[in-house]
């Protein structure tokens, strides 16, 4: 079984430069790390020339298709019937993107898919990690 989901999605960046309205995206969850997924932009799509990528919860991307959510560097929130809006906000500026809400469902199907909500602990080598920082402050 894989523990890898990759979907590419088009985004819409709002207030865009006239050269690219819509970028490339792919929303990434891995299983070994349950409760997270990430959005990578490649490198023409950003202001700095190179891959960004973005790390949220699963929770904050689900909840965003039905309400405004988010406090921090990530929000999200429905706009219209068939888009969700994704906010991420850096020192350098906040780049605000449409994404269909679709793309996202059928993310988030194809995780809770592979890790069921509710279920993310059982993925979670807890005994491994502690000897992990173990290993490190020693």
């Amino acid at each position: 079984m894989s523990y890898v989901i990759e979907q590419p999605v088009e985004a819409r960046l709002v207030a865009a430069a006239p050269r690219m309205p819509n970028i490339p995206a792919t929303l990434h969850y891995d299983r070994r790390d349950p409760f997270a997924v990430r959005m990578t932009f490649p490198a023409p799509a950003t202001l700095e020339g190179v891959d960004v990528c973005w790390t949220f919860s699963r929770e904050l991307l689900a909840s965003g298709l039905t309400e405004n959510v988010g406090q921090g560097d990530v929000r999200a929130r429905p706009y219209g019937y068939d888009r969700t809006v994704l906010e991420f906000h850096a020192p350098e500026g906040t780049a605000v993107i449409h994404v269909r809400t679709g793309e996202v469902r059928r993310f988030l199907d194809a995780t809770n898919a592979l890790v069921p909500v509710g279920l993310e602990h059982l993925q979670l080598d807890l005994d491994h990690d502690l000897a992990e920082l173990m290993r490190d402050a020693a």
